[in-house]
Order: C-alpha cells, then sequence, then structure tokens
C-alpha cells in the first residue's frame, strides 16, 4: 500500500508540473507512471484541472486487460499510453502534450533537426515527426513504434508530443527539452538555415552526455591517506 501511494504521489507530482513547465495549458496533455512489479499504471483523471490532481484523484490501470479501478474516469489517452508500456518494456512513464513550439514543427509534419549539440546530448539525433494518424485504437500507438529513433520522444503530426523515459524524472526531461530545442530551432529559422551536426559528432555528445556527463561515483576522488 505504501508503495502504491508513492506511485500515486508521482503521477499527481508529474501531472502538476505540466502546466508549470509550460507544457500544456487548461486540459491539453496528461502523465502517466508504470510500476511492472504489480502491473498497474496510474495516469491523469480525464479533464480534470491540474492543480485539482492529487494522489488518491489519480487514476490506477491494469496494464494487461485495461481494467480501470475507481470512480474517476482516466485520461482519454489511456490506450496510447497501455500500447506504450506493453511494446517498450524499459518505459516506466510516458508524458504527453501539446507545448507550443514542438507542435508547432509537428503542424507543419516536420521533425525537430539536428542541428544543436543540446539535441544530440538528449535525443542522439533528430525528432523524429510521424505522419498523422487517427485516434482510434493502437493508431497512435503503432505510429509512434513505427517512426521512432534513439530519442526518448517523438513528435505526432497535427497533433503533438509523446516522451517516455526509465522514470518519471526522465521523462519529464524528455519532454521541456523537446520543447526548449523547438523553440530554439524555430528562432533559428528566423535568421536563416539551421546548419545539420554530422552524424558522428552527434554520436561523441550523446555518449558524453549520457555515459559521462554528471557525478559518477565511480569516478569520484579516492579519500587521501593519512600522513604518518
Amino acid at each position: 500500500m505504501a508503495h502504491e501511494l508513492e506511485l500515486r504521489e508521482q503521477t499527481a507530482a508529474l501531472n502538476r508540473a505540466l502546466p508549470a513547465a509550460g507544457l500544456v495549458t487548461m486540459h491539453s496533455g496528461n502523465a502517466s507512471v508504470y510500476d511492472p512489479d504489480s502491473g498497474k499504471l496510474f495516469i491523469k483523471p480525464s479533464g480534470m484541472d491540474y492543480d485539482r490532481i492529487t494522489p488518491s484523484e489519480v487514476v490506477e490501470v491494469d496494464v494487461r486487460t485495461g481494467r480501470v479501478f475507481g470512480s474517476n474516469k482516466p485520461s482519454v489517452d489511456l490506450p496510447h499510453h497501455l500500447f506504450l508500456y506493453r511494446n517498450l518494456p524499459d518505459v516506466r512513464s510516458v508524458i504527453h502534450t501539446h507545448s507550443n513550439y514542438a507542435t508547432a514543427f509537428a503542424a507543419c509534419l516536420k521533425p525537430i533537426p539536428l542541428c544543436l549539440t543540446a539535441i544530440a546530448d538528449e535525443f542522439g539525433g533528430e525528432v523524429p515527426c510521424a505522419p498523422y494518424v487517427g485516434n482510434e485504437d493502437d493508431e497512435i500507438g503503432r505510429a509512434i513504434l513505427r517512426y521512432r529513433n534513439t530519442a526518448p520522444a517523438i513528435l505526432l503530426g497535427n497533433h503533438g508530443v509523446f516522451a517516455w523515459g526509465p522514470t518519471g524524472k526522465a521523462a519529464l526531461k524528455a519532454a521541456v527539452m523537446v520543447e526548449d530545442v523547438a523553440k530554439t530551432v524555430f528562432l533559428a529559422h528566423q535568421l536563416g538555415q539551421p546548419q545539420a551536426l554530422p552524424e558522428e559528432e552527434a554520436r561523441k555528445w550523446f555518449d558524453r552526455y549520457q555515459n559521462r556527463y554528471g557525478q559518477q561515483p565511480s569516478i569520484l576522488p579516492l579519500p587521501l591517506k593519512q600522513a604518518g
């Protein structure tokens, strides 16, 4: 029970973080967290104001069967979250937004090009854009699987953004970074044509950021020996 409360708290916090990060307006997005041990996911309730989302309001769903527990209706995007958890075994959190700059690229059916080291760091390549698909059954989930690349995020043509990760924090970071680089690339287009970063250079930046950036316990300095 304590673990379930922790997951509910995490899901509520992730959803409240979406408007705080400028990724959604009104009800235009959702976040979920998946626990493979119990086979349950926890997701935003449909149409609920973000500031009203508490752990008790979060909706619990059985990933294998799709059974919904409790009286609250889950997000209408539940089928897409379910599809991703069922088909991407390392994913533990999924976030969907309609953030402005990233969705502007999606409206034009354009990927976010690999023209910044920040894009290489976080995504390893361009942020792809899938063509428009309908919102029935598994159409969106199948499009994500078909068109995704190394990036933990994708644009959906004429729709918005999906991001994911091994933790809620990682999924939120991916969603934030998609919007951040989309804004920068959009501004770059006002000045001229953004220049592509060579793939071999992108691989170097991606490896550095993913494997050597930040505090690595294995490379912390050893304690000094006492004199004498």
